[in-house]
């Protein structure tokens, strides 16, 4: 099916003026040596006196060289939610169009619906948790603005099949979000190689996972040049701050280290697995390419509030549809993952 970002877009952002920064005007200028006495800040250097790059530069080149894509096909914001957000308000018309998600999965899709007053229409993912796409396709009507895939899953743990999510890209006109926000625990390749063959597709991945920042908040979002010219223009002007930038180009540039942790996440994952599979009140133990494992046990709320009271804060994620007494549990320390190996043992 054809993809047409005009039928997409919602009429008001078409028409939309987007807000000029006062830094905006100059990026095509060398500003080392200008004065600038245009956005009323502070004139005493102190660091962070300036507006920050409102555009990111900086950090958006480096992403396109470590990811081999263009910065004009990268969008930044306030963290994964910020970048979420503002595909419902670029694209969903409020009270109007829908959205599909996939529970169990990432709980903000629904609620960011609920704030932008958008329907989301949930189709169960299959026993094995993978995508039902025939019913998906059967729940798409003319209103249907963007399907949701969480691929790996939060929180089971597992990626999406190709045929799955080719299928949907081929079949439906909309768009499709692939959160990859845990995929750099996994072994399978980003969807970020097939960003150029398809033009509704979108990519989210952030920082606060595998990079260990979630503490600055910086989100990424991928899309065809066209996609994210309209997100440009509905963003905050000066979203992502200075420290934010500074810290994640830091960050970026120390890949070795960050190999080197995903690793060490990943070995204890196979570790923390396999003492899993031996606990008598664990009745099973998920495959999983994050950095969790979703488990199910005999009584979820019995055993989450053991935990706690030993000091241990896990998610019981036994509300969620298909997750029945499931607790899922982060991959912690050698340390920490050792402490709570001890106290799952102990427990009656």
């Amino acid at each position: 099916m054809k993809f047409d970002i005009n039928t997409i877009t919602r009429e008001n952002v078409k028409s939309l003026k987007p807000y000029s920064s006062a830094r905006d005007e100059f990026e095509d200028f060398d500003t080392a040596e200008m004065i600038f006495l245009d956005a009323n800040e502070n004139p005493f250097q102190n660091g962070v006196n300036r507006y920050p790059d409102p555009q990111q530069n900086s950090v958006k080149a480096l992403l396109a060289k470590n990811n081999k894509v263009k910065s004009n096909q990268i969008l930044l914001g306030n963290g994964s939610d910020e970048v979420l957000d503002l595909l419902f308000r670029a694209f969903c018309e409020p009270k109007i169009d829908n959205i599909i998600s996939l529970p169990p999965t990432y709980g903000m899709y629904s609620v960011l619906a609920n704030i932008n007053a958008i329907e989301n229409r949930e189709v169960l993912l299959s026993s094995d948790f993978q995508p039902q796409v025939d019913q998906i396709l059967d729940a798409v009507d003319e209103q249907t603005k963007i399907i949701f895939l969480c691929s790996p899953n939060n929180p089971t743990g597992n990626s999406f099949s190709d045929e799955s999510v080719v299928k949907l890209l081929q079949n439906f006109d909309g768009l499709i979000v692939i959160d990859e926000a845990y995929i750099d625990f996994s072994k399978k390749e980003s969807w970020l190689i097939e960003i150029d063959e398809y033009p509704n597709l979108i990519i989210t991945q952030t920082l606060s996972k595998a990079y260990g920042l979630a503490g600055i908040r910086l989100g990424i979002c991928y899309g065809s040049e066209a996609v994210i010219s309209v997100l440009n223009k509905i963003k905050p002007p000066y979203n992502v701050n200075e420290l934010t930038q500074q810290r994640a180009i830091s960050r970026l540039n120390d890949s070795d280290k960050i190999k080197q942790e995903i690793y060490s996440i990943i070995e204890q994952r196979e570790e923390l697995i396999k003492v899993l599979l031996q606990v008598n009140f664990i009745e099973k133990v998920y495959p999983t390419e994050a950095n969790f494992v979703l488990i199910k046990v005999d009584d979820a709320n019995k055993r989450y509030k053991q935990l706690i009271e030993k000091g241990i804060v896990i998610r019981n994620r036994s509300s969620q549809p298909l997750c029945e007494n499931c607790l899922r549990l982060t991959i912690g320390t050698k340390e920490e993952n050792a402490v709570l190996i001890k106290e799952i043992n102990s427990l009656k």
